[in-house]
């Protein structure tokens, strides 16, 4: 696993603590490497926005913020039944079938921790929105999920908000399957809105 990957893990599972300053020193002794590969990670990080700008050059880990998530899911909202519009009509049984089984695994492993929530569910979504055959609408919804994704797994988890995710998603996937592109886009809006509302409440709580 790359240093990017083992930073963007640690963060996505509260490893790193919210609102901690990150240097690189301290971080390549934590991962047992050099400097370099610890400074273009960070750089890579803090450009997806999963880290923030900290002093002069440093980086910090993000805190939980009501204003980013309704941002985040506002924009989702838009965006993604759009594309998934655009995909509904060339959705093969491959791709369907692809989708559900990544469903399926997290049925099947109830244990999963925040991080492997967060990606699982990305690439749910990724599988269905790569047949709309729109690169530029595609990189930027990738944009927002990975953004958001650390905020998924942590309301999967603290929230117990994962079987709501998983029962939302079967009949979004439901829908494609009986050709019901529209209605699946209103669920796909649903879907999103209801989460994303139910975490600003929460942190605003």
């Amino acid at each position: 696993m790359s240093v990017y990957d083992r930073i963007k893990t640690d963060l996505v599972a509260g490893h790193l603590a919210a609102g901690s300053a990150l240097t690189q020193t301290e971080l390549a002794e934590r991962y047992g490497v050099s400097r370099i590969p610890v400074r273009d990670a960070l750089q890579r990080l803090k450009s997806e926005g999963w880290l923030a700008p900290h002093g002069k050059r440093g980086v910090a880990v993000p805190r939980f913020d009501a204003l980013e998530v309704e941002d985040l899911y506002l924009m989702r909202t838009r965006l993604e039944p759009l594309l998934l519009q655009f995909a509904a009509g060339r959705l093969s049984g491959e791709t369907l079938g692809r989708a559900r089984d990544i469903l399926d695994r997290m049925e099947r492993e109830a244990d999963l921790p925040a991080e492997a929530i967060g990606e699982l569910n990305w690439q749910f979504h990724a599988c269905l929105y790569q047949a709309a055959k729109h690169p530029t609408l595609f990189a930027a919804v990738e944009q927002l999920n990975r953004q958001y994704q650390r905020y998924i797994g942590y309301q999967a988890r603290s929230l117990d908000y994962q079987h709501t995710s998983q029962r939302e998603h079967y009949a979004m996937l439901e829908a494609l399957r009986r050709g019901e592109g529209d209605a699946a886009a209103a669920l796909l809006e649903q879907h999103i809105a209801t989460a994303g509302r139910t975490l600003v409440a929460y942190l605003r709580g």
